[in-house]
């Protein structure tokens, strides 16, 4: 097997970032109150809690969230939307306490909880519906045809879990390909070059390798429910602060409806952010599914949630690739408390 450089990408692990996405918005880090207020206010009793900080990397599966800060649909008194280069700078956050909450892709959320650090699952935001795809030379006419051949995959956990899928689904073992790890843009070149017979891409990387003829032979519908983003919360801000996490899933449902009543005009806000055209964003859009907060709270309830019937394949496959010590225990990850919650009481005023 040829290992080659770990570059950034598609839904990174470590210090990888999806690197497709080059938002120009920053973190600005929380200004300091003047201290004549701040004793002021402490005097009076008064001190204001602070609004609950969620971390997105720049995925636009998390736009919902986005969209419903910049549209002044998310209550900040209640929550502050950042938006981060990476998720590996969201999980530095996180345990060091300067997030309270955060969107990441389930694998990222098992390895964390795996490292000892302590967060719940509140919420199911996306699912990947064909926008991770396997893309392959002409040449290649079924998936046993990859026997002997080069295949480029980036360093990421999503991309092996992929290779992983597709050799399953081929009957193939790791030793019967050669896996040439690399960056997504370099991709294209590398089909055309010839130096690998097939790549593991996701949209909107792929759409110029299939413009030139490379097609797909495989792609994550084949896997439903394994590539998922979910929204962490950490347990004490769960226990302590429960009316902020309330407003955190109501602005991911506004955000939501927005998108989705307007999906031309969400993309044409969003889409400069993320680098692409209005027209491109909303191809990137097709290959996700969005959960409602209905079909969300319908995967996290019960005694044995749909969410921990569909993740423990993949934590066990996580498990074989030694990128994860132990099963998790879902009883404790998977907090419905939340959803329920908000699906039965109005809105706070």
């Amino acid at each position: 097997m040829e290992v080659g450089t770990s570059h950034q990408g598609h839904r990174p692990e470590g210090e990888g970032s999806r690197a497709w996405f080059s938002r120009a918005r920053a973190w600005a880090a929380r200004p300091l109150v003047a201290t004549g207020l701040v004793f002021g206010l402490i005097a009076c009793g008064e001190l204001p809690q602070p609004p609950l900080v969620v971390g997105l990397n720049t995925w636009v599966g998390y736009d919902p969230l986005v969209l419903a800060r910049d549209r002044g649909l998310a209550d900040a008194q209640q929550v502050k939307v950042v938006e981060l280069i990476s998720s590996a700078e969201a999980l530095r956050h996180l345990r060091n306490g300067l997030l309270d909450a955060a969107g990441l892709t389930m694998d990222e959320a098992l390895r964390l909880v795996d490292s000892g650090f302590d967060v719940r699952i509140i919420a199911v935001l996306d699912t990947s519906a064909g926008a991770d795809v396997v893309v392959a030379a002409p040449r290649i006419r079924n998936l046993q045809a990859l026997r002997g051949e080069r295949i480029a995959v980036e360093d990421a956990t999503v991309g092996t879990l992929m290779l992983e899928r597709l050799l399953r689904k081929a009957r193939l073992q790791r030793e019967d390909v050669t896996v040439v790890r690399m960056d997504a843009t370099q991709h294209l070149t590398a089909l055309q070059s010839e130096r690998v017979a097939a790549a593991v891409s996701y949209a909107p990387m792929d759409g110029p390798i299939q413009a030139q003829g490379y097609r797909a032979i495989f792609d994550s519908r084949q896997l439903p429910g394994e590539i998922v983003d979910v929204l962490v919360v950490r347990a004490d801000v769960l226990r302590q602060r429960p009316q902020a996490v309330d407003a955190l899933l109501r602005a991911w449902a506004a955000g939501l409806d927005a998108m989705q009543q307007d999906p031309a005009g969400a993309a044409a806000s969003l889409a400069p952010g993320a680098d692409l055209s209005p027209a491109q964003y909303q191809a990137v859009q097709r290959g996700l599914r969005h959960y409602t907060p209905a079909q969300s709270q319908d995967l996290l309830i019960g005694e044995e949630p749909l969410l921990a019937q569909q993740g423990k394949d993949m934590a066990l496959l996580l498990q074989e690739l030694g990128l994860l010590r132990a099963a998790p225990d879902w009883a404790t990850l998977i907090d419905a408390g939340p959803a329920m919650r908000v699906s039965t009481s109005p809105p706070s005023p």
